[in-house]
């Protein structure tokens, strides 16, 4: 495991992994980033406390893949067992951009949305962009490229840009 700070903002389980080269930024204003048990955080992904006040809380056995950005904004919940494929960006954030006398990065942000709630046993493709508002069910797909700014009902599978239903999991056998 990288060289991670432990501060009061910032709480990694003994069981979780995260690469050296993995990047994890701790908030300066209190907003909390936990890492749950036996979750990775795989080299060049980026957890950033910015944008916001929400914390971001990730499960246990959760695999954060390379080049993921996660950005606290207003909130980020990643359940259990979620996998987010490489180069997934989650973005719980909007700038505003109503004024037309001041530049949009001087702005400040839009009201929250929610947040981005990701239930247990999600797998989001590669490239997928989940944005504030976004809260995924237990047992969903997101497709590689989805951006998902809306609510996506467990065991579905949502894809395309804007993201949509396009399928849903197949039962076990026998349930």
């Amino acid at each position: 495991m990288s060289a991670v700070p432990q501060i009061a903002s910032l709480t990694v389980d003994p069981s979780a992994w995260v690469s050296d080269d993995a990047r994890i930024f701790p908030s300066v204003r209190g907003t909390r980033i936990a890492i749950g048990a036996g979750s990775k955080i795989f080299e060049f992904a980026v957890i950033r406390a910015v944008g916001g006040t929400g914390d971001v809380f990730i499960g246990e056995r959760c695999m954060i893949n390379p080049h993921c950005v996660l950005y606290s904004g207003s909130g980020i919940s990643i359940g259990n067992d979620v996998a987010l494929a490489p180069g997934v960006q989650v973005v719980p954030a909007n700038h505003a951009y109503a004024r037309r006398d001041i530049p949009i990065a001087q702005q400040g942000f839009l009201p929250s949305k929610g947040g981005v709630v990701i239930g247990d046993d999600v797998w989001v493709g590669a490239g997928a962009v989940l944005l504030d508002g976004t809260a995924i069910g237990c047992g969903a797909i997101i497709a590689a490229g989805a951006v998902v700014s809306g609510i996506v009902p467990d065991y579905e599978i949502w894809g395309g840009v804007p993201a949509r239903k396009i399928g849903v999991r197949g039962a076990v056998d026998g349930a």
